[in-house]
């Protein structure tokens, strides 16, 4: 394995261990909870899917390549 890969998978290590921390103390009760996040409960039936939530995902993810690519390159 080159240098360079083994650092990416250890900076996305700590990566997770810095969001699994952030969640940990609660800053991030709200992830899931967005107004575009559609959620049907009835008697006996729950139904939820975060649209929203996982649009700030995917941008966030985006930006994040974007940047790695401009420094790395």
């Amino acid at each position: 394995m080159r240098g360079s890969t083994a650092n990416l998978i250890i900076g996305a290590g700590i990566a997770l261990i810095i969001v699994g921390l952030v969640a940990k103390t609660g800053a991030l009760s709200w992830f899931g909870q967005l107004p575009g996040d559609l959620r049907v409960e009835r008697e006996g039936f729950r139904f939820y899917v975060p649209l929203m939530s996982m649009v700030l995902v995917s941008l966030g993810l985006s930006a994040l390549v974007a940047f790695l690519r401009r420094l790395l390159s």
